[in-house]
């Protein structure tokens, strides 16, 4: 609507240090350049992973548009109950990674696999099975929208596997204490 807003909880600094913008914020703050969230949220898929729509909106200035647990915490990601093949997770882990235990939940039995969630800073091998990428190389801003470094930060995709036998009715998340994590959107891909 014609005015830069600037983000409340950003992306390090325990949500304090810095934040994305979009291009249209980026290119409105001067940053014409700039290696910014695009503007459309809906990330194409690709031969990596299905199409991930992240949660933030241009026109929306007032809604949280991520999620954020700084030190040890956990939250519950509900489903539609259905057969899944895999779950499909848009994280970011700053000031180090985070050690993530995530637990499928059917509808008649739970499951646990343990990750470790690199710093988004940090690249993933081409071959990793579990983790590859949303967007790279992305441009961060301090909280005067200042930029404070102009590329090289991911939003990681973590993919779970999951029993398709089985009715999944939600994902837990329990990170431990070291590292600060953003969760950017959940994905499923159906039997």
């Amino acid at each position: 609507n014609g005015k830069l807003v600037t983000w409340t909880k950003g992306i390090d600094g325990k949500g304090v240090a810095d934040g994305y913008l979009t291009k249209s914020a980026a290119v409105f703050n001067g940053d014409n350049d700039a290696h910014a969230l695009p503007d459309n949220a809906l990330v194409a898929a690709n031969e990596k992973h299905p199409a991930i729509l992240l949660h933030y909106n241009n026109k929306d200035e007032k809604t949280n548009q991520a999620r954020s647990v700084s030190g040890a915490g956990e939250f519950t990601i509900p489903v539609p109950a259905n057969h899944y093949t895999s779950v499909w997770l848009g994280l970011t882990s700053a000031e180090g990674a985070s050690n993530l235990k995530c637990e499928s939940v059917y509808k008649n039995r739970r499951s646990k696999s343990l990750y470790m969630l690199p710093d988004y800073y940090n690249n993933v091998a081409e071959d990793d099975a579990a983790f590859t990428y949303v967007l790279t190389d992305l441009a961060k801003w301090d909280r005067q929208n200042k930029m404070a470094e102009k590329d090289h930060h991911n939003i990681h995709l973590l993919k779970i596997v999951i029993d398709a036998q089985q009715i999944l009715t939600a994902i837990k998340i329990q990170k431990g204490q070291e590292g600060y994590l953003v969760f950017w959107s959940a994905a499923g891909e159906l039997r």
